[in-house]
């Protein structure tokens, strides 16, 4: 009789398990990537900008919160109709891709001789797997636009998430640069602070961004920092020489 301790797990459980842990889809984190860039950007010129033409922090953030909501609402309408054109253009080619399936099948069947012929397979095999897959049309149409017109299908929802991820990251943003203004009471103080904090904040984005994109993790933080820097730079000197014309 075997006992349990006996048994080697070796044996019955040969090959390791495997989990894949995906965080982010690709699509999100592209999404999360705009909001934040101009989030962190434009809120943090924006008050630069004012720090330079006004002392009164009251009126750098009113002025900095209707910038945000403004903002995060243009920039989510932007990702929703860019989701919503993406799930369009593909339901438009699925739907082309359908009709050459009925009316042209033969053509069809060729440009799938083709893609199976590019992987390889011999004449006999190609014809095999041609004459299997178009048993169903669907699978069909679906192979054909993956493989063909290299789109892959949409999520449905991908206007409205991607519409929320870039509206709530370009707020999650916008608040780093002007956070600072409601602890302080002088707008030159304010944007000392922010000036800092924004700074580290688009070193630490920049790098991570950089990271995920597969360029130079440090000059691509520094690159992002330095656009920040140069932006609220200007907004501030700008403000300056107006002021001291008027």
């Amino acid at each position: 009789m075997i006992s349990p301790e006996n048994v080697d797990l070796s044996v019955t459980n040969p090959l390791p398990i495997h989990r894949e842990e995906h965080v982010f889809s690709a699509e999100t984190l592209r999404d999360i990537v705009i909001g934040m860039s101009d989030g962190l950007t434009v809120p943090f010129a924006l008050a630069a900008g004012l720090s330079g033409a006004v002392t009164s922090t009251n009126l750098i953030i009113i002025a900095g919160l209707a910038e945000i909501a403004a903002g995060s609402i243009a920039m989510g309408l932007g990702g929703y109709l860019a989701g919503k054109t993406e799930v369009d253009h593909y339901n438009s080619e699925m739907k082309r891709e359908f009709e050459e399936v009925e009316t042209v099948p033969e053509v069809e069947k060729q440009e799938l001789k083709t893609f199976f012929s590019s992987l390889g397979l011999s004449n006999e095999i190609q014809n095999q797997a041609v004459e299997e897959v178009v048993k169903d049309k669907e699978k069909w149409v679906e192979l054909m636009m993956k493989y063909e017109l290299g789109l892959e299908k949409p999520d449905p929802k991908r206007a409205t998430k991607s519409a929320f991820n870039i509206g709530f990251s370009y707020v999650v943003g916008g608040m780093i640069p002007l956070s600072p203004y409601f602890f302080v009471s002088n707008g030159l103080d304010g944007l000392k602070i922010s000036s800092a904090i924004t700074l580290v904040c688009l070193f630490v984005f920049g790098y991570f961004k950089s990271k995920f994109t597969g360029v130079n993790k440090i000059s691509g933080a520094f690159r992002v920092m330095m656009i920040g820097a140069v932006a609220a730079g200007c907004a501030f000197a700008i403000a300056r020489l107006i002021q001291g014309r008027y």
